[in-house]
């Protein structure tokens, strides 16, 4: 009995679209099923070194919440690679000036930093509010728990 071992050929063609509504979820919980779906482990295919993986669109992501005392601790920084350049915007300041990135932010450290990982995150596209320019692919719309 032989194994079926999927090619990389037609990846490209096959992928579907979904929608997933960010609002009133909690960033984390969220963050994990896009990057199961982006990853393709929700694929009985999958493969671990081929993009098994379907494309996203995350609607409503300044309405996405963080739970606890992260919306009051929580910081995001970055370097500018100049002397002194570290920057730091907290959570709150981040809901306002760009939500998108929040969501952007968690996904992406949850897949791998690798070149293979840079083409999952390509597949996700996400929107601060509930319009999107996805509607020629037809995507489907996901309901994803949190608990």
């Amino acid at each position: 009995m032989s194994t079926y071992f999927p090619s990389g050929k037609g990846l490209a063609e096959n992928r579907k679209w979904f929608v997933v509504d960010a609002k009133g979820k909690t960033v984390g919980r969220l963050a994990t099923e896009v990057a199961r779906i982006l990853s393709g482990k929700n694929n009985p295919a999958w493969t671990p070194f081929l993009d098994m993986g379907d494309h996203v669109v995350v609607i409503n992501a300044g309405y996405a919440i963080f739970k606890g005392s992260k919306n009051d601790q929580k910081m995001y920084r970055y370097h500018t690679l100049y002397p002194g350049g570290l920057r730091e915007t907290s959570v709150k300041d981040m809901f306002v000036k760009k939500p998108e990135q929040i969501i952007e932010l968690a996904v992406k450290g949850m897949l791998p930093k690798t070149k293979l990982g840079r083409a999952m995150v390509k597949k996700l596209k996400v929107y601060a509010d509930a319009e999107h320019r996805h509607v020629a692919q037809q995507p489907e719309t996901i309901e994803i728990e949190t608990k």
